[in-house]
């Protein structure tokens, strides 16, 4: 096989079919699958790399076979894939240029896509900062465990990529950790690392769902499609209870003990911060201009929710605490 039929094997498509690949020119499937949303992000960055390769090795076999148009033409599409790295242009773009000087064209014209008239300037990178802050309140139970989530009012939040896996534990039957957030699409493994039987169930309107019996080792995987506040309970011990809160923005944070919470990657903007706790009936909203150099927040929470003397089994009823072993 040739140099230029192991090129043409080596560009992948874009597009992928069923979680499966196919080679531009043979229709060969890829022997790459993609089960989960991880696995069909690494194939997607698979054929990205693949691309670039093929890209790059391409114009670098025209030039040296003097068909500097061709080069030109490889390189020019290279420059125009987005996010490429720094030095990736830096190291091409003088080497297409000399191959378009060489073709004696002032602009190449691609045979793979139609032209689109000037060279796209480089993308405008959004600046990014930083939201820190302390969460205040929060009763007896005190601030820890406050979940921090901002949303634009300037524009449109974008879509979360959501969590595959995330691991919510049961053990010395308890829920690690007490709460959770997650992205609205996240799937939940509840691993029961106890030596004894556990049933996690939830009768919350944004997730009523019940795992059944799972011995210890054993795990069970939950997928959260609706946003909002999942309380989870053991149907055999009714003391464990925790909070699953499922959340529709990528800019997230859960205090820690002392209340303190970190967001980063929070774009030049205007925001709405709302902040939910377990002790408050209400979540407290405030809104907040978010600078090039970030931004501290103090935000004081309610203490006014008590938790609830007799809670549910998984058909309803009331119990008491201290049942369960």
């Amino acid at each position: 096989m040739d140099v230029s039929t192991i090129l043409a094997a080596a560009l992948i498509a874009a597009a992928t079919t069923g979680g499966r690949s196919t080679w531009v020119n043979t229709g060969v499937p890829v022997p790459l699958s993609a089960r989960t949303p991880a696995e069909q992000r690494l194939l997607q960055q698979i054929e990205r790399q693949t691309q670039i390769s093929a890209l790059l090795v391409e114009g670098k076999l025209a030039y040296d076979q003097g068909d500097f148009a061709s080069a030109a033409q490889r390189w020019d599409l290279l420059l125009k894939m987005s996010d490429l790295p720094p030095e990736l242009e830096r190291a091409v773009r003088p080497l297409r240029d000399d191959a378009r000087a060489r073709a004696g064209k002032g602009e190449a014209v691609s045979d793979l896509t139609p032209p689109t008239g000037p060279e796209r300037p480089p993308p405008v990178r959004e600046a990014l900062a930083q939201i820190g802050g302390t969460v205040t309140g929060g009763g007896g139970a005190g601030p820890g465990g406050a979940v921090v989530t901002l949303r634009r009012t300037d524009g449109p939040t974008p879509r979360p990529q959501p969590l595959s896996f995330k691991p919510m534990l049961q053990k010395d039957k308890k829920f690690l950790p007490h709460v959770l957030a997650v992205p609205v699409g996240s799937t939940i493994s509840f691993r029961n690392q106890d030596e004894i039987f556990h049933n996690i169930f939830s009768l919350s309107p944004a997730a009523k769902f019940d795992t059944g019996l799972t011995k210890g080792g054993t795990e069970q995987t939950v997928k959260f499609d609706k946003t909002g506040v999942v309380e989870l309970f053991c149907n055999i011990h009714a003391s464990m209870n925790a909070y699953l809160v499922v959340v529709d923005t990528p800019w997230y944070a859960v205090a820690d003990g002392a209340g303190a919470f970190q967001i980063k990657g929070v774009p030049v903007g205007e925001y709405e911060v709302q902040v939910w706790h377990e002790s408050a009936s209400a979540p407290t909203r405030r809104h907040v201009t978010v600078p090039g150099d970030g931004a501290m927040l103090t935000v004081a929470v309610g203490g006014d929710r008590r938790a609830n003397p007799f809670p549910p089994d998984k058909y309803g009823n009331p119990r008491q605490q201290q049942l369960g072993y």
